[in-house]
Order: C-alpha cells, then structure tokens, then sequence
C-alpha cells in the first residue's frame, strides 16, 4: 500500500471548506492507503501562539479527525511535536536548502508582505513541511493547489540529497484533492472560505450550532437575477452554495438545479440549510464524545509510538548518509 501523509495547523474550528476539500478524502483514502495525519503544532508557533490556546486547538483537531471518520486503528494520528524527528530532520534539510528557493515561496511572499523583517520560522515553513513528508518516506501527499509550490520544493529537496548522498528520502507525489471541492467564503465568494476572515458569518465551522449555520446560509450572498443555476463567472455566490449542496447530498449539480427550476432562492438555501444541519450533526456528536475522553489522549499517544516506528529509522538513515552520530 502506498503512503500518506498530510497535516493540519491547529489555529481554531475547522469549517466546511477544510472538510469537503480535504478532511473527507482523508477518510476516503484510508481504504486505500496507509494514512498518517498529523496535527502540525510546531507550525503553529511560525506566528505567536497563546500556550494554552495552542494546547486546546492540538486537541481539538486530533478529536476532529477521529469525529469525522479518520479510523486511529487503521490510520496514524498525532501531534508534530510528539516525534522528535521532525526537528531533527528540519535541521538535515534547512542545511541542503538555499535562501533563494525559500524566498520565492508565494505564501512566504503573502504572509511577510509590507514587513521589513519577518520570523525566520515563517521563513523556514516550507522546510519543516518538506521534514514533516519525507520523515515517513511518504509516496503521496493530499494537499491543495495552494501548497503546490511546498511539495515541488519537497521533491526538490529529496532528489538534491539524495543525488548528493546517495537514495536516501522517497520522492514523495502531490495528489491535488479535487477541484470540484473548492469551497468558497459565503459574503465573498470570489475568495476562499477562511479561518482567518474576520465575519463569522463568511463559514460555517464544522462545529456550529444549527441557528448560527441557518443565519450564514441565509446571508449568504447571491445575485438579483434569480435561478439557481451553476455558473461561477456570472453567479458566483449560488454557484458557491450547489457545490456545498451537491458535496453535501451527493446529488449532481445538474440534477439539483433541475429540482429548483422556477423557484427561489429562499426554498433553496432552506433546503441548504437542513442538508448543512444533517450533514455535521454526527461530527459534532462524535467529537463532543470523544473532545475530553481519556480515548483521545490513548490515540494520540499510540499514534507517536507508531509514527515514532517509522521515524526513528528513517532518521538512521539519514545520518548514516551524512555522516552524523558515531
């Protein structure tokens, strides 16, 4: 079986667009693969973090994974911070990468934009990412159009070494998670659905009450002309809303717009709104059962032992080719 690996930053409740964009065929590729998923801690900390926020937020995403179907007796999950090895393989690899690569990384670019000094941690980012893969001789890496700069500086790094020092990483292959899945913000949806926006009402997280779900589907902004039809350059707002609708209920687009023709948006966004509800309910129960159950810190700590198995030589391997340790 082929390898996965992916992670996810624990900055906050993940929303819709983190779920059918990635976190669903997460769970999808376990029945293919052999998934390790990791809560990315130590990147969180590339910006000021409150300790015991960051401690909440691990947490809490590592109950996320197991709430929506992320098996941990068939997968890997636990925290960054938890195996050694991602610090120590960030530093082999920080010494065979060069400023100039690092510098022209897009989100580098955005993150630091207007800043005449920067963390050297947001700098080094894509570093410890590149760590974070190859530590588990990883074959395939989910991620999303916006980390296809991170994963070609992956494969680049792991083909500079090991052309110098011998085969010594797997070259690791992005598998961009499907278009079709692209969720977009709900007052603005020409950009994407972010964690980061400042009004509550541009997502849906995947653990919001019913009511606070019901006022942003029913904000969500549309168009004066009527129809629901799917057309992104002319109705980007109720075509945003299909996507979600059809991801949700499994029903093609086509066949949903056919189910509204002649009607409004009101019918449909209240059909939205019960889909959305039905949809995330079984993951708020799931995660409220296991968020505080001594289940989630056993899971996290069998699945560092595990990752920790296969670091640990891959790491041996790494400083027998560099000539490091005695």
């Amino acid at each position: 079986m082929k390898r996965v690996f992916s992670g996810v930053q624990p900055t906050g409740n993940l929303h819709i667009g983190n779920y059918l964009g990635a976190l669903k065929q997460f769970v999808e590729l376990q029945d293919e693969s052999e998934c390790i998923y990791c809560v990315v801690d130590m990147h969180s900390i590339t910006v000021p973090q409150d300790p015991k926020e960051l401690k909440k937020h691990t947490l809490d995403i590592a109950a996320l994974y197991v709430a929506v179907g992320i098996d941990p007796k068939r997968s890997i999950i636990f925290a960054q911070s938890e195996v050694a090895g991602h610090a120590e393989l960030n530093w082999v690899l920080t010494c065979s990468s060069y400023t100039g690569e690092l510098s022209r990384m897009t989100q580098y670019k955005q993150k630091s934009r207007g800043e005449e000094s920067a963390p050297a941690g947001l700098f080094m980012y894509p570093v410890l990412m590149a760590a974070d893969i190859l530590l588990y001789d990883t074959d395939i890496v989910p991620v999303g159009d916006d980390q296809k700069q991170h994963i070609e500086l992956t494969r680049d790094l792991a083909i500079r070494v090991n052309n110098k020092y011998g085969e010594t990483f797997v070259v690791p292959e992005g598998r961009f998670l499907k278009s079709g899945a692209r969720i977009m913000s709900l007052d603005e949806p020409t950009a994407k659905m972010s964690k980061s926006a400042e009004s509550e009402m541009s997502r849906i997280s995947l653990l919001d009450e019913p009511s606070k779900i019901k006022k942003a589907i029913m904000r969500a902004t549309t168009d004066s002309e009527g129809g629901v039809r799917f057309d992104v350059e002319n109705k980007p707002g109720i075509s945003n809303l299909l996507t979600i609708y059809s991801s949700f209920s499994g029903k093609d687009i086509a066949e949903i717009e056919k189910d509204y023709e002649g009607r409004g948006y009101g019918d449909f966004k209240k059909d939205l709104v019960t889909i959305t509800v039905d949809a995330l309910a079984p993951i708020k129960k799931r995660f409220e059962e296991v968020r505080n159950s001594p289940e989630l810190v056993a899971i996290l700590k069998d699945g560092a032992e595990r990752a920790n198995a296969i670091a640990v030589p891959v790491m041996e391997r790494v400083k027998e080719r560099f000539g490091l340790g005695i």
